[in-house]
């Protein structure tokens, strides 16, 4: 699988598993020390080829999306579920574990932030569709961010991720029907 764009991963066991699975160019952001030599390296790279950012599905990871995205324009974001990237000990979570075809399967599936009109869901929405607020919120919640490929998120960030992915409520509620009929 050829990739155009450079993938922006956190270190080398990461660029390690990006290169197994494809042929692609990455940009390693060395964990959360991201700094302002390489958030220029990914500016430069997003204006000349695109970028994909692809960080592990934990706290560390979500925190260098969000420095991305706040500083360069238009990267695109690949997700993997959590169980997707456990290690084999069981304890230790990142892309380096995934199996190649699930890293192919994530970057062929990424997403363009752009920066149209904001869509708005509002939470009384999220509430009513047992998102938030409920017994069963957590695992639905999982269920519907496995479906959308929006990545892992707690109910707070449920509404800003659905709105940064720009999925509007007809599409919520495309996947909150089939999200009711596979619970039944």
């Amino acid at each position: 699988m050829n990739v155009q764009e450079v993938i922006v991963v956190e270190g080398k066991s990461d660029t390690i598993a990006i290169k197994r699975a494809t042929n692609a160019d990455t940009i390693e952001t060395n964990g959360s020390a991201i700094d302002e030599k390489t958030l220029i390296r990914i500016q430069h790279a997003q204006e000349t080829r695109g970028v994909i950012v692809f960080t592990d599905p934990d706290y560390p990871g979500r925190r260098i999306r969000a420095i991305i995205e706040q500083r360069v324009a238009g990267v695109k974001h690949a997700f993997l579920e959590k169980k997707k990237t456990i290690a084999k000990n069981g304890k230790k979570v990142g892309i380096e574990h995934a199996k190649d075809e699930d890293i192919r399967e994530a970057i062929r599936s990424v997403y363009t932030i752009d920066h149209l009109p904001t869509i708005d869901i509002p939470l009384a929405y999220l509430i009513e569709a047992k998102l938030i607020g409920h017994p069963e919120a957590r695992k639905r919640r999982g269920l519907l961010s496995e479906m959308l490929r929006i990545g892992q998120v707690n109910g707070k960030g449920l509404k800003k991720r659905l709105e940064m992915f720009r999925i509007d409520k007809d599409r919520l509620g495309e996947a909150l029907k089939v999200l009711d009929e596979e619970e039944i």
